[in-house]
């Protein structure tokens, strides 16, 4: 037992360690073209049969060490493998493009062991999840997942809505180049705050595709081949694009995730579309953001409960309802049959001249303007984002200040009022150039005055957006999904603004490729009152 594997097992109280563990560390395993993955192994030292847990990461093997060890410790082999290009492992990282293939031949390698015993489990969080979903439909009959905060398809997470996710690449890059090159540094860098603001000097750089020389020091083939390949081009995420492999056959899969996360949405559509196959899967999401303490631990204790039940037939400790969410705002964890949980009661609010929501429409002919300069963007602030700092619910004073936000405030409310799902934004605009952005943000205003951030959404207008005859846009704005209840004496407000930069790329207003845009201009931007609406899918609880 080491220090940091007794840690975990203290802070996620988990089930009393079963056994020593065997560790060999550095196998060299060889992938079907020559290139040598390092590979780590634990093993029980006690009388088996044991079930396999693989986790296959781009962050280095050690970094996961005491998560093996206390899965180890607890009755399983454990194996932690580099990948293809990170770490120590050989050949190139392209991220997604690998993961597949060698998946597949390392499952081969696994399954050729004298230890073996015919059941796995595969585990991890972000890239590990989707590294899961790449070799799903080729695991044996005994088989589960465990996917957190991640997704079977990348593709909205780059391209939120056709925008681009700017602080989660340049951030990512960062990372995964430390990580390989200075991990101890880059770790001090994570708790330090130098990979955020180095991401927000690096996300002011013209052309953009040249960000990653500011960000990391120098090129990334990858970063590159993404700008000059995977914008606009179907096929290029057709091939990495797993979402297929959710089937009938899927083994048992527990999701997890945060309510603040940047791939919830993504995240509960692989939980949908298992669920209309017939599936019972579990889902567990708290009010976290990506890489919240409680994420990165790998959620241990949830993952041993789950692999025990499907791998172990121990559902002793397994919860009888498989959704289980908290509600922000009353603080507490809610158990349901499914999710969403039931039918809801929609409950929309209108925006009015002078900054107010309320119950009823609008009369035509007012507006709101504002003038959105790429070259001074709208900053982004907290929410669910890629970030070792500042994510999630923050105080919006000094976004809503800006005179390139608009804000509108309903009454206080009487009773509290609880949400559970995506709100919807329509938002009726128009802009002297046909090349605009809009966020929306659903906030909670206390009684104390602070606006606090609960659910955003994002809009990425090009000249083929339809419009109206008057020449504006009737948009439809779906919020990232939560689970959030307003107290009586709160009250809801809308923020409208066209940027939240370094989070997305800023709109340089002249409709030129991402990759190699130089020049900026400002776009005059109106608001209608008539037609701009907030609708939340409202619940009684008891």
């Amino acid at each position: 037992m080491s220090l940091p594997s007794l840690y975990l097992a203290w802070v996620e109280d988990l089930p009393p360690r079963l056994n020593a563990v065997r560790k060999t560390r550095g196998i060299a395993l060889s992938m079907p073209d020559g290139v040598v993955l390092k590979t780590d192994h634990y093993a029980p030292r006690a009388e088996g049969p044991h079930p396999t847990i693989l986790m296959r990461l781009p962050y280095g093997r050690r970094g996961f060490g005491p998560i093996a060890e206390a899965y180890a410790e607890r009755g399983f082999h454990v194996v932690v493998q580099a990948c293809r290009g990170t770490e120590k492992s050989g050949g190139s990282f392209d991220p997604f493009a690998n993961e597949r293939a060698d998946g597949l031949a390392t499952l081969d390698w696994i399954k050729a062991q004298p230890w073996f015993d015919g059941r796995i489990g595969l585990t991890g969080p972000s890239y590990l999840g989707y590294a899961q979903w790449a070799i799903s439909d080729a695991l044996p009959p005994t088989a589960a997942l465990a996917t957190k905060v991640t997704t079977a398809d990348f593709r909205p997470v780059v391209f939120p809505s056709g925008a681009f996710h700017l602080n989660l690449w340049l951030s990512w890059v960062q990372v995964i180049e430390g990580l390989r090159n200075n991990p101890l540094a880059t770790a001090a860098r994570m708790f330090s705050g130098d990979i955020e603001r180095r991401t927000e000097r690096a996300a002011l750089t013209l052309p953009l595709i040249e960000a990653d020389k500011l960000a990391v020091g120098h090129k990334i083939g990858f970063w590159r081949h993404w700008f000059e390949h995977a914008v606009g081009n179907d096929q290029f995420w057709t091939e990495l694009d797993h979402r297929h492999r959710l089937t009938k056959d899927t083994p048992p899969v527990h999701f997890i995730s945060g309510w603040y996360d940047f791939m919830v949405d993504p995240l509960l559509a692989d939980y949908q579309r298992l669920v209309e196959l017939g599936h019972r899967p579990y889902l567990t999401i708290g009010t976290w953001f990506h890489i919240a303490e409680e994420l990165q631990r790998d959620n241990l204790s949830e993952t041993l409960i789950w692999m025990r039940a499907k791998l172990l037939g121990d559902t002793s400790g397994l919860r009888r309802n498989p959704v289980r969410i908290h509600i922000s705002g009353r603080d507490e964890w809610h158990e349901f049959d499914r999710y969403p949980p039931g039918p809801v009661v929609p409950r929309t609010q209108f925006i009015a001249p002078s900054g107010r929501l309320e119950n009823s429409p609008a009369a035509p002919g007012s507006h709101d303007g504002y003038r959105y300069d790429p070259a001074e963007p709208t900053p982004n602030l907290g929410g669910a984002i890629f970030a070792f700092a500042g994510a999630g619910a923050v105080d919006n004073a000094p976004l809503e200040n800006r005179p390139d936000v608009l804000t509108y405030t309903g009454p206080a409310l009487l009773a509290p009022l609880t949400f559970i799902g995506q709100c919807q934004v329509r938002l009726h605009a128009r802009a002297a150039l046909p090349n605009v952005d809009f966020f929306v943000r659903l906030c909670d205003v206390g009684p104390d005055g602070v606006s606090r951030n609960i659910a955003d959404g994002l809009a990425h207008v090009t000249p083929d957006t339809p419009t109206e005859a008057d020449g504006s846009w009737q948009l439809s704005i779906p919020l990232h999904a939560m689970a959030h209840s307003f107290g009586a004496g709160h009250r809801l407000r809308l923020l409208i603004a066209s940027g939240a930069h370094p989070r997305y790329a800023r709109n340089p207003g002249t409709g030129e490729a991402i990759a190699t845009a130089t020049t900026m201009v400002a776009n005059d931007v109106e608001i209608v009152h008539a037609g701009t609406s907030i609708t939340l899918p409202t619940y009684a609880l008891d």
